[in-house]
This record gives C-alpha cells, structure tokens and sequence, in this order.
C-alpha cells in the first residue's frame, strides 16, 4: 500500500505592525492606488524588536502548529525551514527553531529557494516521509523581508513584508495527501531579482555597504514577464500530469508576489477567482512564507480531499507547483 505525505496540520504567524502604502507613501513618492492597481498590496507586516529575526516569527508558528497537532515537541522526526533571511549564515534557522520550541536534537536544515523556497521544502519533505523514514516533518516558509528591504527604492520596499508559516507532514495510505510536484529552475535569471552583497563573490565590505548592496534588487519588468508565463505554464502542466480540469481544483494557493501574476496563472488554469486563495493584499510578499499563510488563513474552508494546486515563482529563478489533495 503507497505511503504518501499528508498535511496534517498548518498554522502561520505575522508580526503585530501593519505598514500600510500610506505609510510608505511618507517614506518614498509613491501612493496607495500606484501600488493597490500594481500588485493588489494594501498593507503588509513588519518585524520589529531588538534581535527578533526570522526564527523568531517560525518558532511562534511552529509553537502554534504543535498545539493544534496536539503533537509533543520530542515526537517531531525533522524540521526543514525554507528562507532567504537566515538569521545567520549559519547556523541554519531550522537549529534555532529547534532549539526555540524545545524540539530535541532532530535533524534539521534550511532551504534557500527564494519565493519557491516552501515547495521545494515540501517536496523534499514529503519524499521522507513516503520512504518510511520519518512519521512527523515540520516544514516552514518564513521570511523577514524588511531586513533586506532598500527603503529608499520605490520599485521593491512596496512588495514585501514579514511573515512565517509552518505545516505537519505525516503519513497516510488514504488517496489524498501531497500526490505530485513540479520543481525548475534557471540561472539565467541571476541579474533580474537578486542581492549582490553578503556572499561569497562579494563579501561583506566597507564597498558593499556604501553601493547597497546588502539589499533585494529586482528589474520588475524582465521578473514580471518570466513569472507570469511560468507559473502558469507549471500550473498547467501539473494539471495535465494528472489529468485535472479547472472543474476538478477546489482552490489554486499561489505565491503572493503580484495580483496580476495570480490572475493570469488562474486564467490559464481555467479556475474563476472564487477558487483562488488570496491574502497579498493583507500581507504583500512574504517569500517563502506565502503560500502556507494563504492555507492557514483558508483552512476553515479547505475540506478532506479537496484538490489544491500550489504555484510558486521566485528569484533564481526558481518555481514550480504541487498536486495536493486535503487530508482533514
């Protein structure tokens, strides 16, 4: 009998401060409907604190997933954390969750994928527990956008935001759980959404700072172009894998990166708006964090063996989508 990965649990976390597009319009010249008619973006979450990085906001949805799992933290098998804002370069994030939450000495690891970071991660969580390996694997999208945010550029400071999310994988041998998944990539997409200072080709200096280049820098038009064709077309071809109509999807949880982006993936599905999950507005851009925020704040409505295509595009570039049919 065929073991497959099943969501068993999910639960997100953003921090309490809300910038909205007229706090960034005091910031940097732009506006509420620039940005509204843009990317669909009203307002999104910002991290603040003394010390509070990105483990900070996967530990609160961890913790949170734990008590909704009514799972005890020494009985998690594997934590696998997808970020492009580690707290460090190392230790990974997923060590310090661990050891926030009280998870005992586990594996576990971070994956960087940028905005497809949390399918990547689910993918390759899925694939443990399907060997038999392990009966409990968390895996977080968490991000902290506004420590790699320029604020003084208009074209990427109106995308992002803060947030975390985290879902249990166990094993099921009922037909639904993660069923199939599409993972790309190409390098050629290194200029078009990137940061250039910090790593290991150009390491962190007195240069790298005054150019900025500890921040994201993105050429919105060239992105924009290869993620709306991509995602679709990965959408699509996730479909016909598995022989799924527009009819047959009870929601598509996109990446929350742009609403026309989501538009067009949707289109091209065949699926109306009303089975479209969206919170961009709420929380604009949270990288890895996006598509587990859109299930936590629409689980209520999510039903046993709903079938969910999940579609990511992300700096890399990287994207990619996912079969999923709802386990509770």
């Amino acid at each position: 009998m065929k073991i497959r990965a099943a969501i068993t649990g999910i639960n997100g976390y953003v921090p309490d401060d809300v910038m909205t597009n007229d706090d960034l319009a005091k910031i940097v010249d732009t506006n509420d409907e620039w940005i509204s008619t843009r990317t669909g973006i009203k307002e999104r979450r910002i991290l603040k604190g003394e010390g509070l990085a990105t483990s900070h906001m996967a530990s609160e949805a961890v913790r949170g997933l734990l008590k909704k799992t009514n799972t005890d933290a020494k009985d998690v098998d594997l934590v696998i954390c997808a970020t492009v804002t580690p707290d460090f370069m190392f230790p990974s994030t997923a060590n310090l969750v661990c050891t926030q939450v009280g998870i005992p000495t586990i594996g576990s690891f971070d994956i960087l994928a940028a905005c497809s970071g949390f399918l990547y991660a689910l993918s390759i969580g899925s694939q443990f527990i399907e060997a038999g390996k392990y009966k409990k694997v968390i895996v977080i999208g968490a991000d902290k956008m506004s420590s790699i945010i320029d604020y003084q550029d208009r074209t990427t400071c109106i995308l992002f935001g803060d947030g975390a999310g985290a879902v249990m994988l166990e094993p099921t041998t009922e037909e639904n759980g993660v069923m199939d998944f599409v993972l790309k990539s190409d390098g050629t997409g290194e200029n078009h959404l990137y940061m250039k200072g910090g790593g290991s080709r150009y390491p962190s200096s007195h240069e790298t700072v005054d150019n900025r280049w500890h921040y994201i820098r993105q050429e919105g038009q060239a992105v924009f172009k290869f993620a709306v064709t991509n995602m679709a077309d990965v959408s699509a071809e996730i479909m016909e894998r598995n022989n799924l109509t527009g009819e047959d999807v009870a929601w598509l949880v996109p990446h929350q990166a742009n609403k026309r982006i989501i538009d067009a993936t949707a289109k091209r599905m065949g699926i109306g708006d009303d089975k479209v999950m969206l919170n961009i507005q709420k929380y604009g851009n949270t990288t890895a964090a996006t598509i587990p925020l859109c299930l936590h704040d629409y689980e209520s409505q999510l039903k046993k063996g709903d079938n969910l295509v999940l579609a990511a595009f992300g700096g890399g570039f990287t994207w990619g989508s996912a079969y999923i049919k709802w386990a509770y």
